[in-house]
Order: structure tokens, then C-alpha cells, then sequence
């Protein structure tokens, strides 16, 4: 079978509903995909996230090499067989978190030589290594290795270098593709130049890929800067191809994505402020460790259908978090994921109905809200 099947099915202005056939299953787009960064959802198991309607994970390559290692995953039938999560994964290869070592890591045209930050032993990705790790994880879409730096950087020329380089390692990483049931993403960088991030999108759709990301966004830029990178690279794409914004974000970031045609997503942003007690709800964000809910037995979303809110009111969630017990940090988990999952849904039935603009004005008037 070919690695990936991309159709779209419905627009809506640039914004467009689609399905991306992978080898372990079929994704309904535009999706989010929670970030399994070892291999898991923290809290949450499979089933759970089956459950919240989850249909793509994302896992860090450049992780599960340092531990348990990739022959571990490989032996154990892959990140499906090993983790339990049947459904597809995507693996990010490791650049960013690599390049961004600063003082243990040196790049240059080889690759990323760099201190392991688990030992201290030395170490070196490159293009090839980083497409063959993939490879091993079994993951369905794999990243080229890319060297990252943030679109608010103020260094011209070092942007246009490493942008320069990261088309040359992702020829590299075409070159040594090892599995025709794998897809392979290249990645625009560029930093917040609309002329470099073009030529980034034209060179990596001459090479051509299976889907390709925007990467380096959302470190810095403001919004409106960052809808001009994508769409300025967006405009140079095939057509035909699934794109992904990486590490984006919140909620109204994942609106403004959809607008411009963006078809996947991934963030930390749920499930890190989950554990930390805040949460994104209908009415805006809510603060559950607030005083003020001590006494709420309203639902955390009283128009969620998670099973946090069909089950447990804010007061007894707060106490959770209080009295520390670690289902305080699950039951927010699994709330904010399908806060998340459920925005997707509804953006597809959008786009079917001819109706975004409304959902995007809706969900940016609730963010700028919190629950009183």
C-alpha cells in the first residue's frame, strides 16, 4: 500500500475537511493530536483516549531513543505493539529538542552532535540516523530532521543558513527512506521572513514529500505575523498534501490554523495546563484550584460530554488538586483533551455546513473569558 492517501472533502474558504488514509487507520481532518512524548499520554491509558475520540498520536523519536531506546520499541512490534495504542502515530524527529541544547549541542552540516541530557555520553543525529530511528519506532509519519530556530530570532543571516541547511538535510532524508509504508513529512523553516519561508515551501514541494509542517512558529512571533508565515508557505504547497502546523496551541491558535488550511496540529498545551489545574471550557478558561469553587458543584463544562463534567462538579475537582491526589491531574486531563478533540469535531462539521468564520468568532470571544 502507498504510505498515505490525503483527500479533501469539503471547504470552506481556505479551510478544508479531509481524510488522510495511513497505514494503521484513517484520520478525519483538520485533527489534534495529543502529544505522547515518551510513548503515552500522561494519566491517560489507550482506551481512554479511544474514548475522547483521540485518532492520531504524536511520540518524540529523539525521546524514545534516549530511553528505552529503539530496538526496545522495534522487538515489542513497534510503537502500536509496545505502547498499546493501535490507532496511527506520528513521530517528530527529535530536531528541535536537539537544537535547542544550546551549550550541549553543535551543529553543523553532518548533522547534531550534542551531550545526552539522560548521561551526559555524546552523541550525533543526523538526517539519515533520524529517518532510520523513525523506521525503527514503526511510527506512520515520520519528520525529517530539521535544524529550528524561532521565527522571532534577529539573526538574518543565521535564519536563512539553517533554513538553507534544513533543505539540505531533508533531501538527505528523502534519499535514505527505508519504509514505503511510512510517510515522510518535510518541514518549512525559515523564521519570520516570508521570503525564506517561501522558498522553503517551493524547494521542499520540488522534493516532494508526503505532507509537509510548518516548523519554528509559535515561539515568539505574534499571531498576525504568524498567519502570514503559513500562509505565505501554504500558498507554494501542493494542494494535495496534508499539512501540519507544528506545536500550536491554543484554542483560538488552532482556529486561525484551520482558516488558512491547515489539516493537523499538535500542542503540550491541554495536558500541561491540565496538570497544573487550568482549563479550557466553553465560557473561557477556568482556574480550578480558585477558592471560589470550593463550594461549585456545577460541572467543570456544563456543555462538555467528557466524563469528568458527566461526573464530577468543580468543587470535589479543586479538592483534588488541594489534597494533591492524582486524579485531580487525570480527570483534567481527559476534560481538557476532549475540549480539544471536540473543537476539531465541530471545525469539521463547520466546514461541511459552510459555517466556520462563526465557530472561529465563537471560540475567540470564549477565549478571552474566564470562568467567574
Amino acid at each position: 500500500m502507498s504510505a498515505l492517501a490525503f483527500d479533501v472533502t469539503a471547504r470552506d474558504g481556505a479551510a478544508r475537511r479531509g481524510l488522510l488514509r495511513l497505514r494503521n487507520g484513517v484520520v478525519e481532518t483538520p485533527a489534534f493530536m495529543p502529544v505522547a512524548t515518551y510513548g503515552a499520554v500522561r494519566g491517560l491509558a489507550p482506551s481512554d483516549l479511544v474514548a475522547l475520540g483521540a485518532q492520531l498520536l504524536l511520540a518524540n523519536a529523539f525521546h524514545l531513543h534516549e530511553r528505552p531506546g529503539e530496538a526496545a520499541v522495534a522487538a515489542a512490534g513497534g510503537l502500536a505493539g509496545w505502547s498499546g495504542w493501535r490507532g496511527p502515530w506520528l513521530t517528530d524527529s527529535g530536531g528541535y529538542q536537539v537544537t535547542s541544547l544550546a551549550d550541549r549541542a553543535k551543529v553543523d552540516e553532518e548533522g547534531v552532535a550534542f551531550a545526552s541530557p539522560l548521561d551526559g555520553r555524546r552523541r550525533l543525529l543526523t538526517p539519515e540516523g533520524a529517518v532510520a530511528l523513525q523506521a525503527a519506532l514503526g511510527a506512520d509519519v515520520a519528520m525529517v530532521l530539521d535544524e529550528c530556530i524561532p521565527a522571532g530570532s534577529s539573526e538574518p543571516g543565521r535564519i536563512e543558513s539553517a533554513m538553507e541547511r534544513s533543505l539540505r538535510w531533508a533531501e538527505r532524508g528523502k534519499r535514505a527512506r527505508q519504509r514505503a509504508d511510512q510517510a515522510l513529512f518535510g518541514i518549512v523553516q525559515g523564521g519570520a521572513d516570508l521570503a525564506l519561508r517561501r522558498r522553503a515551501a517551493e524547494r521542499l514541494a520540488e522534493l516532494g514529500f508526503d505532507g509537509y509542517a510548518h516548523g519554528g512558529l509559535g515561539l515568539g512571533e505574534a499571531a498576525g505575523a504568524r498567519a502570514e508565515l503559513v500562509a505565505e508557505a501554504q500558498a507554494a504547497l501542493p494542494p494535495n498534501a496534508p499539512r501540519y502546523l507544528m506545536g500550536l496551541g491554543r484554542p483560538e491558535d488552532l482556529v486561525a490554523g484551520v482558516a488558512l488550511g491547515v489539516d493537523l496540529f499538535d500542542c503540550v498545551v491541554p495536558t500541561r495546563h491540565a496538570r497544573h489545574g487550568l482549563l479550557f471550557t466553553s465560557q473561557g478558561s477556568l482556574a480550578i484550584r480558585n477558592a471560589r469553587f470550593a463550594s461549585d458543584g456545577d460541572p467543570p463544562d456544563p456543555a462538555c460530554d467528557c466524563p469528568t463534567c458527566r461526573t464530577h462538579g468543580r468543587g470535589y475537582l479543586r479538592h483534588l488538586f488541594q489534597v494533591g491526589d492524582a486524579l485531580g491531574p487525570r480527570l483534567a486531563t481527559l476534560h481538557n483533551l476532549r475540549f480539544y478533540l471536540s473543537l476539531m469535531e465541530r471545525a469539521r462539521r463547520a466546514i461541511t455546513a459552510g459555517s466556520f468564520a462563526s465557530l472561529r468568532s465563537e471560540v475567540e470571544a470564549a477565549t478571552r473569558q474566564r470562568v467567574a
